[in-house]
């Protein structure tokens, strides 16, 4: 019997959410969510973008999807400037008996040590009381620091550190909220966006690099922050707007998860709006990619190259973080009733989609 689904949101990543849903045997989307009165009413295959129908009308009607009983939702809405929202959203899903698969709030994918327990007990309640699961991931925090490097561990004999790198050029990734509001480009190089907040690197990626220390079997002694902005030597486009020249136009950040004075798992992002910005800089394999080094005994390198059908690394990693989910909504089903992480859960695989 096939699984009922729900999608919430059909932005950025929800739109190939419901692709990938609909790709699955096992699965049947049953309801859309949509937060504008324009999206509401269409058939859920325009929303995504596909050459058919799936009669399936999106709706803003919140409270009839939840009350239909899915057996899990798919929630991709924006988290980052809506925190309480988010959560407020997700402990409801859980109290009402429904599993959720989410994009957000991100460091939820493994916020032990990140954020107070007192902040996690209204969620887990709420898992316990509905008898759900709750799994947030994505591809960063996600599989590209999860279970990519750990797997790539299995191979060690001795691990020194642990990094895992994210270098994309960010321009056709069209969302300006994130780019502009919450990460800073085209903003003056001595304004602190939301991203670079004090402790928010942390917050967000902390959860990354306590997962991998967790899955090592190492008790960190504290994280560290190190951030370096380029500006912009003349005014371009992107697909999210304007960067004017000397506003910031490439990042770089690292959280390090440090043991005995040494990084022992390091995340480190390489975000430019042009490839020619910070040459000295490490570069992508292909267009685009995430990068696992492990040194050690011996020492690994492994890229994982994203590239979409329609020739846009951007659009691979946001099918990605919808993949991520919605191939892992039987296991979170299936799970134990609370909030899980990927240490929790089976090896995932895209078991039913060759076609």
């Amino acid at each position: 019997m096939s699984l009922k689904v729900v999608q919430w949101s059909t932005g950025n990543v929800g739109r190939h959410s419901i692709a990938g849903i609909d790709a699955r045997p096992e699965l049947e989307l049953t309801g859309v969510w949509v937060s504008s009165a324009e999206k509401d009413g269409q058939d859920a295959g325009k929303l995504a973008g596909l050459d058919r129908d799936l009669g399936v009308a999106a709706t803003t009607d919140g409270d009839a999807l939840i009350a239909s009983k899915p057996d899990c939702i798919v929630y991709t809405a924006m988290a980052d400037n809506r925190l309480p929202e988010a959560i407020a959203d997700l402990t409801r899903f859980l109290a009402a008996g429904i599993n959720v698969v989410s994009s957000c709030p991100v460091f939820l994918q493994y916020p032990y040590g990140v954020v107070p327990q007192g902040f996690l007990d209204p969620i887990e309640q709420a898992a316990q009381a509905g008898g759900a699961s709750l799994f947030v991931n994505g591809v960063d925090p996600g599989f590209a620091n999860d279970w990519l490097p750990l797997v790539l561990t299995s191979v060690s004999e001795r691990i020194d550190e642990v990094r895992c790198m994210e270098l994309l050029d960010y321009a056709t990734y069209d969302n300006a909220t994130v780019l502009f509001d919450v990460m800073g480009f085209g903003k003056p190089l001595d304004e602190t966006p939301m991203l670079l907040q004090p402790g928010v690197l942390s917050l967000a990626w902390g959860s990354v690099v306590r997962q991998l220390a967790a899955g090592l079997g190492v008790e960190l002694d504290e994280l560290k922050e190190t951030v370096v902005k380029l500006p912009a030597s003349e005014t371009f486009e992107i697909a999210s707007g304007t960067i004017p020249e000397g506003t910031m136009a490439a990042l770089r950040f690292e959280v390090l998860g440090m043991k005995s004075g040494k990084p022992a798992c390091v995340l480190e992002h390489v975000t430019r709006l042009r490839p020619d910005l910070g040459p000295d800089w490490p570069q992508p394999a292909g267009q685009g990619c995430y990068r696992v080094k492990v040194t050690g005994e011996p020492n690994y390198t492994l890229d994982l190259q994203l590239l979409g059908t329609d020739g846009d690394h951007n659009t691979a990693g946001l099918k990605a973080t919808a993949m991520r989910l919605v191939n892992a909504i039987e296991a979170v089903v299936a799970a134990p009733p609370g909030l899980r992480t990927s240490l929790d859960l089976p090896l995932i695989t895209g078991r039913g989609l060759v076609r």
